[in-house]
C-alpha cells in the first residue's frame, strides 16, 4: 500500500503538470462561439494566425506564459458557450426579448473542404506568357515599388496601367509590350498572355479580375474619346450603344455589364467552369480615380499611378471602380455568400450558404431603418419616424465658455484615425431580417432598432448629447440603435424601449474587413516613417511631414481613409439621377449588402465611442470641446500641441480612456491649430471650427 508521502509526491506531480487545454476541435468552436476571427486572436496572444491554425488542428501547443493566458481565454468561453447548448427560442411580440439571440459563429476554413466552386472539373491554370520586352521602363517607377504577386498565376501582379505607345506599366517596375489596337484585342491579350490578375481572399471567394488603367492617349489610340461628355452627373456618364467600340465588343461576342461603358468597365464572357472571363477597364481622363480619394495620382507618370494602385491592390483590394465601391466590394470578397456543401443525399458539392455572411438575396430593413423613399415605406404608409444615426455636427454654445476658456489663447483640433474602421471592430451586427417586438425589454447584445424616449436625461450643455448628431437634447420618443441606447444605461438612466426591430442571427460580419484595412493602414503609415513605436513627441513631428516624403504612399493612405467611410456609405445608398419616383425601387437595393441597419451600427457605436472620450476627459482634465464634427475635436488649450492639454500619468505615459495620439485607427492626430479668438469667433455665427480648423474648407464626409 502507498503511503502518504508518496501520494503527496504523486497529487504535487499532477499540479506541477502544464495546465491542461481543451482539444483542438473544441478550441475551434469556443473561438468560432465567441464570433472572433483567428487574426483577432492571434492579435491577443501575440501571435500569428498561423500559430492559431496549428493551435486548432492540433500541429502544436502553446508555451508558457502563453498557455496559461490561452487556457484563462478558452475557460471564460467554455462558461458562456457551454457545448450542445440549445438556440434561443422563439419571441412573439408582448414577450420579453431573450438574452441572447442566435449568434452566427465565425467562420474560418474547414481544412477537409475541397476548394472549389459548384464546378468540381480541375480548371487550367491561365497562360501568362510574358511579354518580350524586359522588365525595365524609360520612365521608371519610385524606387519603393511594390512587390510583385507571387501567386505564379499572376506572375505580373493584379493590374497595369497602359500608356499610348503600348507600354503597360505593372508592378515591381515591370513593364509589358501590349501590341493591342483595339478594346478586343487588349481584352484578349490581358487573359491570355498579361500575366496580371490577384488572387482571392478567402478561400470560398473569387479571384480579382485584372485591372487596366488607361491613359488618356491609350483610350484614344484604342478608339475611345479622350473625354466623356455629357450633363449628368460624371459617374453615370458612358458611353452610347451604338458607339463603334461598344458595337465592336459586341460583335467579338464580349459583353459588358449594366452600366455599360463608362469611366470602370467591365468585360466578360460567361464563365467556362470557374475559369473567369473578365477584365476591368478603367480610364483616366473619364474620371476614374476621383481626385478627392486619389489625392495627385492622374498626374503621375504611369510607372508611378501602378505603383499606386498596386500597393492598394495588394494591401486592399483591387479597385473596383470608386473607393466606395471597392470599399463594399471588400466586404463581400472577404465574407463570400456561399461555398461549396456536401448534398448528403446525393454526395455531390453543390452550392450553399457560408455562415457569417449577409447570403445571396437582398433584404428589406425595417421600416425605421429605410429611407422615406424607399418602398418599404412608401407602399406601407410608414409614419413613425427613422433611426438617424448620423456623424455629429455640434458647435457649443459660446454662452457656456468661461472667462478661464476664453483667456485661453490657442484652439487645436484632433482628428481620430478613421473612427468608422475602429468602430467597426468586434462589432455585432444583424445577419438575418427584422422582427417586430412591442415593449421589449431592452438588452444590448442585441442588434437593431430601438423606440424610446431618452428626452429626460438631462446631460452637461457644454458636451454634445450623445443620442442626437447635433448633440441637442432629445425631445420625445425616437429610433435608436443598439450602442446609443446601451451608452444611455452605461451613463446610468433605465431604457424602456416602447418597440424595437430586432434580428436573431448576429455576427462580427465586418471584423475580417476590419482587419484588412486596419494592417494596410497602418503598413503604409509605417511605410512613411510614421511607427507605432515613436513617442508622442516623436508622433506628432512625423506626421506633420509624412506626406511629402513619398506623394504615392500619400495617395494609397488617402484612398485607404477614403475605402473605409465610402464602403460604409455604400450601406445605405441613396436613389441617384432627376428622374427617380419616390417609391420605386434603384439599382443599390438587389445587393445583399444595402443594410442600412449595419451602417447605422458603424456610426452609432462612433459617435458613442467619441462621446465617451469626450466625457473622460472631462473627468480627468476638466476641459470641455469647442465643436464636433464627424470624427474631429476642437478643445481650447494654453498651447499650440495636444501635448499641452491631454491627460498624462506621472510616468509620462498616457491615460487610457481619453483622446491619445498614435497611427492606429481610434488614436488621435493634430488635424490643425488656430488662435481661439478665430474660434470664438467662428461660434458666434454659428459656424463649426472643426470644419475650418486645417485653414480651409473641409467637407464632412459621411461616406455617403
Amino acid at each position: 500500500m502507498a503511503s502518504e508521502e508518496e501520494l503527496f509526491a504523486n497529487i504535487d506531480a499532477l499540479l506541477e503538470e502544464e495546465p491542461q487545454l481543451p482539444p483542438p476541435a473544441e478550441r475551434a468552436r469556443l473561438r468560432e462561439a465567441a464570433g472572433i476571427t483567428q487574426a483577432r486572436l492571434a492579435q491577443a496572444l501575440k501571435s500569428t494566425v498561423q500559430t492559431v491554425k496549428n493551435y486548432e488542428n492540433g500541429r502544436s501547443e502553446p508555451k508558457s506564459p502563453r498557455l496559461e493566458a490561452y487556457q484563462r481565454l478558452l475557460k471564460g468561453w467554455a462558461a458562456k458557450y457551454p457545448a450542445h447548448a440549445g438556440s434561443a427560442p422563439a419571441v412573439a411580440p408582448q414577450q420579453e426579448v431573450p438574452q441572447t439571440f442566435t449568434r452566427v459563429p465565425t467562420v474560418e476554413e474547414d481544412e477537409a473542404e475541397p476548394d472549389i466552386g459548384v464546378a468540381v472539373k480541375p480548371v487550367p491554370e491561365r497562360p501568362a506568357r510574358p511579354a518580350g520586352r524586359p522588365a525595365s521602363s524609360r520612365r521608371p517607377a519610385s524606387k519603393k515599388a511594390a512587390k510583385p504577386a507571387v501567386d505564379p498565376r499572376f506572375p505580373h501582379g493584379p493590374l497595369a496601367v497602359l500608356d499610348g505607345d503600348g507600354s503597360a506599366y505593372a508592378v515591381g517596375g515591370v513593364v509589358l509590350d501590349c501590341p493591342a489596337t483595339t478594346v478586343v484585342e487588349l481584352v484578349e491579350w490581358t487573359l491570355r498572355e498579361s500575366g496580371l490578375g490577384a488572387a482571392k481572399l478567402n478561400r470560398y471567394g473569387k479571384d480579382s479580375d485584372p485591372l487596366i488603367v488607361l491613359t488618356a492617349a491609350a483610350a484614344v489610340k484604342l478608339g475611345l474619346p479622350e473625354r466623356l461628355e455629357g450633363h449628368e452627373q460624371r459617374r453615370s456618364l458612358r458611353l452610347p450603344e451604338d458607339h463603334p467600340v461598344v458595337m465592336q465588343v459586341a460583335k467579338a461576342k464580349w459583353q459588358l455589364t449594366q452600366r455599360g461603358f463608362g469611366p470602370w468597365a467591365r468585360i466578360y464572357r460567361k464563365a467556362q467552369g470557374r475559369d473567369r472571363q473578365c477584365v476591368q477597364l478603367a480610364v483616366l481622363s473619364w474620371d476614374a480615380l476621383d481626385e478627392r480619394s486619389w489625392t495627385g495620382v492622374v498626374e503621375m507618370e504611369p510607372a508611378d499611378i501602378a505603383r499606386v494602385l498596386g500597393v492598394y491592390a495588394q494591401r486592399v483590394i483591387t479597385p473596383r471602380g470608386s473607393t466606395a465601391v471597392s470599399g463594399l466590394e471588400l466586404m463581400t470578397a472577404l465574407r463570400p455568400p456561399t461555398k461549396a456543401v456536401q448534398d448528403p443525399a446525393t454526395g455531390n458539392w453543390v452550392s450553399g450558404h457560408n455562415a457569417g455572411s449577409l447570403g445571396t438575396e437582398p433584404m428589406d430593413p425595417a421600416p425605421p431603418e429605410a429611407t422615406p423613399e424607399h418602398p418599404v415605406v412608401v407602399n406601407s404608409g410608414w409614419t413613425g419616424g427613422f433611426l438617424n444615426e448620423e456623424a455629429y455636427q455640434w458647435v457649443r454654445s459660446v454662452d457656456t465658455l468661461s472667462d478661464e476658456e476664453c483667456a485661453l489663447p490657442w484652439a487645436v483640433g484632433l482628428d481620430l484615425n478613421t473612427a468608422f474602421l475602429a468602430a467597426a471592430a468586434r462589432l455585432v451586427v444583424g445577419l438575418s431580417g427584422p422582427d417586430h417586438f412591442h415593449a421589449p425589454k431592452f438588452n444590448p447584445k442585441i442588434p437593431g432598432s430601438w423606440l424610446a424616449d431618452l428626452s429626460h436625461i438631462e446631460l452637461d450643455p457644454r458636451l454634445p448629447s450623445p443620442f442626437t448628431p447635433d448633440g441637442s437634447r432629445p425631445t420625445g420618443p425616437a429610433w435608436y440603435q443598439t450602442h446609443t441606447l446601451a451608452y444611455a444605461q452605461e451613463l446610468g438612466y433605465d431604457v424602456h424601449p416602447i418597440e424595437a426591430y430586432l434580428r436573431r442571427e448576429t455576427g462580427a460580419y465586418l471584423d475580417p474587413w476590419h482587419d484588412r484595412l486596419k494592417t494596410a493602414y497602418v503598413d503604409t503609415l509605417a511605410d512613411m516613417g510614421v511607427t507605432r513605436d515613436l513617442s508622442d513627441t516623436e508622433f506628432l513631428a512625423a506626421m506633420e511631414h509624412h506626406k511629402e516624403k513619398d506623394p504615392g504612399l500619400a495617395a494609397v493612405l488617402s484612398a485607404i481613409k477614403a475605402t473605409v467611410k465610402g464602403g460604409v456609405g455604400k450601406l445605405r445608398e441613396r436613389p441617384q439621377g432627376k428622374h427617380y419616383k419616390e417609391g420605386e425601387t434603384w439599382p443599390a437595393l438587389a445587393r445583399p449588402t444595402w443594410r442600412p441597419d449595419i451602417r447605422a451600427a458603424v456610426i452609432s457605436k462612433a459617435r458613442v465611442n467619441m462621446h465617451r472620450k469626450l466625457n473622460n476627459m472631462v473627468k480627468m482634465t476638466g476641459l470641455y470641446p469647442l465643436a464636433v464634427l464627424s470624427d474631429c475635436v476642437v478643445y481650447p488649450s494654453p498651447g499650440e500641441s495636444p501635448l499641452d492639454f491631454l491627460p498624462y500619468a506621472a510616468s509620462g505615459k498616457p491615460q487610457p480612456g481619453g483622446f491619445r495620439l498614435g497611427p492606429t485607427p481610434g488614436l488621435a492626430k493634430l488635424e490643425g491649430v488656430q488662435q481661439m479668438l478665430w474660434a470664438v469667433d467662428l461660434m458666434e455665427k454659428g459656424l463649426n471650427p472643426a470644419r475650418h480648423i486645417k485653414g480651409g474648407d473641409a467637407v464632412l464626409d459621411e461616406g455617403e
